[in-house]
């Protein structure tokens, strides 16, 4: 079962808002507004189970791979 990251859904009592902590300049913005990986998913839900654990956002593991590099 493919993961996803829950988007726009914020806690309750929670004020911890990562915009305001990382700076404009930062490597992960430029990352992000360059990296554009809308159409992984759907390349890669034929490799996926629907039945099981969710598994970790493939979304999220290339991004951390480009980091680590």
């Amino acid at each position: 079962m493919m993961g996803q990251l829950p988007g726009g859904q914020q806690r309750l009592f929670y004020s911890f808002n990562l915009e305001d902590h990382v700076p404009a300049q930062h490597l992960l913005r430029s990352i992000d507004q360059c990296l554009d990986l809308s159409d992984l998913r759907a390349y890669l839900a034929d490799f996926y189970s629907p039945i099981g654990r969710p598994s970790i956002d493939p979304e999220l593991m290339v991004r951390m791979l480009v980091v680590g590099y």
